[in-house]
């Protein structure tokens, strides 16, 4: 399988910037879709911020020109700038990324999550 590890996540006031990585490790062959969800308290979650293989980027309204969704294949990374934070973006943020993987020897899909990162933005 494929194991995702998030990083970067913290305390950090209004306005200040945070940068979120997100790990990929197993046997991959090939990554295509990369994610970011997010899920504050006593809410469903949420996508933030998605890019596809291709480079297409689409963002939640929320956070549009605020934060930024990158990716690294060569590290099997996908990043997650936020800038100008608010409260409101206070959340367990997590990535979601889609690929395919050698799995005894043959290719299979992967579509997997990692254990999510604590934003918490203060006022």
């Amino acid at each position: 399988q494929v194991q995702l590890v998030e990083s970067g996540g913290g305390l950090v006031q209004a306005g200040g910037s945070l940068r979120l990585s997100c790990a990929a490790s197993g046997s991959i062959l090939r990554l295509e879709a990369m994610a970011w969800y997010r899920q504050a308290p006593g809410k469903q979650r949420e996508l933030v911020a998605r890019l596809t293989s291709g480079g297409t980027t689409n963002y939640a309204e929320p956070v549009k020109g605020r934060f930024t969704i990158s990716r690294d294949n060569d590290k099997n990374m996908v990043y997650l700038q936020m800038n100008s934070l608010k409260s409101e973006d206070t959340a367990v943020y997590s990535c979601n990324i889609e690929g395919l993987y050698l799995e005894s020897y043959f290719p299979s899909s992967f579509n997997s999550w990692g254990q999510g990162t604590q934003v918490t933005v203060s006022s």
